[in-house]
């Protein structure tokens, strides 16, 4: 989820003269003194007004090197497709940032942690990581009376029922998907899971009664409209009323009623109690909705979506930790017209024109606004790796990836990701999960990537997928293969570490979290830094040079 160009930076540095283990054991001992109660809040409030790095939604990965044609750019700068108009792909050749931006801020990804992170025992970093750190933050908020921001309200003590909805009736939905490539797969630090809630409107029926199968109608149209892959412009289906493309198989969903949507779904020309396809979509949704139009690749207002951001437990299959890194919340609160979209995209090319840095409304009580609708807040640990509400520097963080790139759908990434239909509504789980192609591409998304980042991060620092998939240099494409569709294994076991990098990865980032250094990075090293720039010196990237440059980079996928 680079941002590579879209707007400048500006480094903080290093704090003078403290460095991870002077800064993690200040944080300890202030953090003992007193007893003080638990207040999520305390450190976005102590920070207010603190500017810090106004840029710094460019994210780590665009300070990538791209030596010998190494290009994971390709992943995000790419050509907008549906309402995301952008084409960014010319940031493929350009390290178009301003002169501030040009000193690589995040400078965590600069220290070798592994001696740090050696220190720490396997009992202890796993004992660590099964402590549950989010139900504490939901108790700390609800305590809060005039606390205006999100209160978590998912209970995930309580778990989910056979078709991934929320036991505890919040109207939440686990939603399965497949990473996005590169530093978000879980070999590279971090596991995730992400969950879905629309408003109460699509949660009953014309009567205003709660119904299961209204709700579940309306995550399927909303999937079909999210997931399946939108056409280049001027190829047949427009945004409007939204239309699928046309002449193709639609999307795979769990079984709804096309009574109940009151539209043929398939195009079988019948309208059917349970049909499993969608080829095209009906004018509105269904229930209580009805007077809500869907669109194609544009989410209602109203919809929320939370992900959480955690350790890797080796033990569990799914490699979720109970303790989280982030949580990270988005809410639609606008949804604009075509006319409206266009025109932020517009205003946001003539900021960054003028070198202006980016302006978002909000604050870290509320969440940052960015100019497509969307609010975002999120929390992160402190020094005792409790949840605290992120700074508004920290929040700014979350901007980029979510504002103006090219290959997102309205914004986001895990509903285009998804699993189809029914498959796709539990937990999050690589288990069984093939690396099928993106949209349009003939080969599997994993083989895709290692081809042309010429590694398993955008750093090529991932040393364990090196040696597994780079012997002497060299891709084994064959040995990638096994987990494409055909193969005998699976995406988990393309993109899962092995126990021992796991653990490592996790004592590493608990340095970080101690060190409450995350102005500088929350990404980190295990090794000498290799394949980063400290100073970006030159304009060109050298992929345009080298005809490295990429323009079918796809968040949705051919299942």
């Amino acid at each position: 989820m680079r941002d590579r160009g879209v707007r400048g930076g500006r480094g903080r540095g290093r704090r003078a003269g403290l460095g991870f283990a002077a800064a993690a054991a200040s944080a300890a001992l202030a953090a003992g003194c007193g007893g003080e109660g638990y207040d999520p809040l305390a450190t976005a409030a102590a920070r207010a007004g603190r500017m810090g790095n106004p840029e710094a939604s460019i994210p780590p990965m665009c300070y990538a090197t791209t030596a010998g044609g190494a290009n994971g750019c390709w992943t995000c700068h790419t050509t907008g497709r549906g309402p995301n108009a952008l084409a960014d792909h010319e940031l493929q050749r350009a390290y178009s940032f301003s002169d501030a931006a040009r000193k690589n801020p995040w400078t965590n990804l600069f220290e070798d942690l592994s001696a740090a992170a050696a220190r720490t025992s396997d009992a202890e970093i796993l004992e660590y990581i099964r402590e549950d750190n989010y139900a504490p933050l939901r108790k700390a908020l609800s305590a809060r009376p005039g606390y205006p921001g999100y209160v978590p309200d998912l209970d995930l003590d309580a778990g989910f029922d056979e078709e991934g909805f929320a036991r505890d009736g919040s109207g939440y939905r686990a939603v399965r998907y497949k990473p996005f490539p590169g530093s978000f797969w879980p070999t590279n630090g971090s596991a995730g899971d992400v969950f879905i809630r629309l408003p109460v409107a699509f949660r009953v029926g014309a009567d205003g009664a709660p119904s299961r199968e209204v709700y579940k109608l309306n995550l399927a149209l909303l999937e079909a409209a999210i997931a399946s892959p939108s056409p280049l412009p001027g190829e047949g289906a427009g945004p409007g009323a939204g239309l699928l493309p046309e002449g193709g198989a639609g999307r795979e969903v769990e079984p709804v009623s096309e009574i109940l949507a009151g539209a043929d779904l398939d195009g079988d020309g019948a309208i059917s109690a349970a049909v499993t396809r969608i080829r095209r979509l009906p004018a509105r949704y269904a229930g209580g909705a009805a007077g809500v139009v869907v669109r194609a690749w544009v989410y209602p207002r109203g919809t929320e979506l939370l992900h959480s951001v955690r350790y890797l437990d080796p033990d569990r299959p799914s490699l979720l930790a109970a303790r989280m890194k982030e949580l990270r919340y988005a809410r639609k609160v606008e949804e604009l017209d075509d006319w409206a979209i266009a025109r932020a995209y517009e205003l946001e090319a003539e900021e960054k024109d003028e070198g202006q840095p980016p302006v978002y409304a909000g604050a870290p009580e509320v969440g940052l606004r960015n100019a497509f609708g969307w609010q975002l807040q999120a929390f992160i640990e402190d020094e005792r790796g409790r949840l605290r509400l992120q700074t508004a520097e920290e929040h700014r963080a979350c901007m980029g990836c979510h504002s103006a790139v090219g290959v997102t759908v309205d914004h986001t990434f895990s509903l285009a990701r998804k699993v189809p239909g029914a498959a796709g509504w539990r937990h999050q789980d690589l288990r069984g999960m093939p690396d099928v192609p993106q949209a349009g591409h003939a080969e599997p998304e994993v083989l895709t990537y290692l081809r042309r980042a010429h590694g398993g991060d955008d750093y090529r620092a991932n040393a364990e997928m090196l040696a597994r998939f780079f012997p002497g240099g060299v891709l084994d494409e064959e040995e990638v293969r096994r987990g494409a569709p055909g193969g005998d294994r699976d995406l988990a076991y393309l993109v899962a570490p092995s126990r021992e990098r796991a653990l490592l990865l996790d004592k590493a980032y608990r340095v970080l979290v101690r060190a409450q250094r995350f102005e500088e990075g929350r990404e980190l090293s295990l090794g000498p830094a290799k394949g980063i720039l400290r100073v970006v010196e030159e304009e060109s990237t050298g992929l345009g040079e080298g005809e490295r440059v990429f323009l079918d980079g796809r968040v949705h996928l051919a299942w």
